[in-house]
């Protein structure tokens, strides 16, 4: 009966984080979205693909998007960050997480301002040089899951630890990038990535506590009590976009939580929209390049969908269904599959 109740009072301490950081995301929300709409915080609609054509199709369907502001991921992040140092008693479980967010939510604040503001007629950060600047922060990350924490196995649901020894550190980092462009990829629909990465923190918030990661859980309920008031006011017709500084950073957060709470292997299938919409961007890249052919009318995936003529709304409503749906399925395999 006492491991009953302190079960039921964990939960409860966890809904609590989740409306806590609800609220304060809610009632800031207002004061952010003012001075983004006063400095027209709003970036250019891209006109070419990373492959260099011209973007048909995408500029079709979001040019009406073009005065819509962006970096509210400002308001995501500063929301967990104040919560977790003020109130999460367990620094040894949140350091991490926290540390990647503000570190990749850095990297992404100054892509959107160069983006935003086009400096020396620059918009935004190279794509190589972002890749290698979260190379190195993955692999800061990996040498100290490593060397201080002693990561060297990975957790196969139903079957148990499979140790893999100085490999840990290239698929820590493997982790760390694929998960952030993953989501930041993903954040191209009003309200997608913010229902989706809710969905995915939420069920890594349960599977925490029943690990007894008490402080895990609690900073993945604070991630997704501020991305519900964000996208309170992202869902279609969006206020302002989360940027970068939102996206980026959630994404390297949330494969750094998985790699804490040994389930990297879960994150597929809890991320599994976000895993395919990085993979139909990497297909399309890889048949342009070598065949000069196109494989999807628009990548990622959601802008395929939109060029056959789903509205926006449609899309992203479904992509939440496959998304929840996944989030169960991977919820159950880590329960069940413990030890």
């Amino acid at each position: 009966m006492e491991t009953i109740n302190l079960e039921i009072d964990q939960l409860m301490t966890l809904f609590f984080y989740v409306f806590f950081a609800f609220i304060i995301a809610m009632l800031l929300t207002p004061i952010l979205s003012h001075f983004l709409y006063k400095y027209r915080v709003w970036k250019e609609i891209k006109q070419d693909a990373i492959t260099g054509e011209k973007l048909k199709y995408f500029n079709k369907m979001h040019a009406k998007k073009k005065h819509t502001p962006t970096m509210a991921g400002i308001l995501i992040w500063l929301v967990i960050a104040v919560i977790t140092l003020c109130f999460n008693y367990s620094r040894s479980q949140t350091l991490l997480p926290l540390f990647t967010l503000i570190t990749v939510a850095i990297l992404g604040l100054v892509d959107d301002y160069i983006n935003i503001r086009g400096v020396r007629g620059i918009r935004g950060i190279n794509w190589k040089k972002k890749m290698v600047w979260l190379i190195i922060l993955g692999a800061i990350g990996a040498w100290w899951f490593y060397s201080k924490l002693g990561g060297d196995s990975i957790q196969i649901p139903g079957v148990g630890a499979w140790i893999i020894g100085w490999w840990y550190i290239p698929l820590f980092i493997f982790i760390f990038i694929s998960s952030a462009n993953a989501v930041n990829i993903t954040d191209g629909l009003d309200g997608l990535a913010g229902g989706l990465l809710a969905l995915a923190f939420g069920a890594f918030s349960i599977i925490a506590l029943v690990q007894g990661n008490l402080g895990l859980a609690l900073f993945c309920g604070t991630v997704v009590g501020a991305v519900l008031a964000y996208t309170w006011f992202n869902i279609y017709p969006a206020r302002f976009f989360m940027g970068d500084t939102g996206s980026l950073a959630l994404g390297a957060t949330l494969g750094v939580v998985a790699m804490l709470s040994n389930s990297i292997i879960v994150l597929i299938i809890i991320g599994l929209v976000f895993f395919i919409e990085l993979g139909s961007s990497a297909l399309q890249i890889f048949s342009k390049k070598l065949f000069k052919k196109k494989i999807f009318l628009s990548a990622p995936i959601h802008h395929h969908f939109e060029a056959l003529g789903w509205p926006e709304t449609k899309v992203t409503m479904r992509f939440w269904v496959i998304g929840a749906v996944a989030a169960v399925i991977g919820l159950a395999i880590a329960l069940i599959g413990r030890g």
